[in-house]
């Protein structure tokens, strides 16, 4: 099998990355200057320096780990045209999975809360990158597709393509696309919801580039117009340092899993981001839950003031 000599598309990419940031800020100055905030877009362009660099230093382990895997490959997958697509779908959908457990297990979500840290939601929030990602072994999602058969210089380069289309989902310039495209794609309204810490929004809207995993795996939730996004993390960094907003997670595993119980260590690496053995913090779902109960309080009691408007009348004393 001729293996081609395939290029680096983020190379390519990087410049209409900076030009699109421009263009929006253009825009931002114009429609909503409270959408860019120096600080924060230099402490984004500041991680994503961070993350190229990183990468570089991991690169040859990653790698490694690649041609290690893809000699165990079930067949040869050859560079056919119909092999791209069929690598690009798989490949979603392992970001999918990936992107899931980023959110619902500690270790995944300690590297990846990087690109979640900011309150604002722009392109530059794309370039807000992990540093740890090959700490965290998150490249385990994709080696499934090289046992499979893909080889590592097709997985690489689909994976490099996916993370170019999710560069232009973050932003707030775009309103909705036609119903069909949002059915199927991942868009910048879909991905605000996935930025959102508004217990209706948490942890939803997984996907990559196909919007169609979250619909099949019941992770899907529309952007509602009556309840503006708040974007960032549940417990909000109040800081633009670099290496706390890098590290911060990290640190605070270390120190949940010296303080717990011998019996309780590994559930804070493993479980939900926000467990604790005593309850004492919220994960994504109790906050949910208690939201869809005071939901369900709200309208209850509307139900019940519509069905009886005597008895919601105040009361002469």
């Amino acid at each position: 099998m001729t293996i081609p000599d395939l290029p680096n598309p983020i190379d390519y990419a990087v410049p209409g990355f900076i030009l699109l940031i421009i263009i929006e800020m253009i825009w931002a100055k114009r429609r909503a200057p409270e959408k860019y905030e120096p600080k924060d877009t230099l402490t984004s362009l500041a991680f994503g320096l961070g993350s190229t660099v990183a990468g570089l230093f991991v690169a040859s382990g990653v790698i490694a780990v690649s041609l290690w895997a893809y000699d165990f490959r079930l067949m040869t997958i050859p560079f056919a045209w119909w092999a791209w697509i069929l690598c690009f779908f798989i490949d979603d959908l392992a970001y999918y999975a990936f992107h899931r457990s980023a959110h619902r297990v500690r270790w995944f979500w300690a590297s990846h809360v990087n690109h979640h840290s900011s309150q604002h939601y722009n392109l530059s929030t794309a370039l807000r990158q992990t540093w740890t990602g090959f700490f965290a072994i998150s490249f385990i999602f994709r080696v499934p597709l090289l046992f499979l058969g893909f080889h590592p210089a097709m997985v690489a380069f689909i994976g490099a393509v996916n993370l170019i289309y999710q560069f232009w989902i973050h932003t707030e310039a775009i309103d909705r696309f036609p119903r069909w495209f949002e059915a199927v794609m991942n868009t910048p309204s879909h991905h605000r919801v996935h930025h959102a810490t508004n217990p209706r929004y948490l942890d939803r809207n997984y996907a990559g580039v196909f919007i169609i995993w979250d619909r099949m795996f019941g992770t899907f939730t529309q952007e509602v117009y009556e309840e503006p996004i708040r974007y960032g993390i549940v417990k909000q960094l109040g800081t633009f340092n670099l290496l706390w907003s890098v590290f911060h997670e990290w640190v605070g595993i270390a120190q949940d899993v010296w303080s717990a119980p011998w019996r309780h260590k590994l559930g804070y690496i493993w479980r939900q981001p926000g467990w604790t053995h005593d309850g004492s913090r919220e994960t994504s779902d109790t906050i949910r839950q208690r939201w869809q109960e005071e939901q369900a309080w709200k309208t209850s009691t509307s139900s019940s003031s519509a069905a009886d408007p005597v008895a919601a009348q105040p009361q002469a004393g």
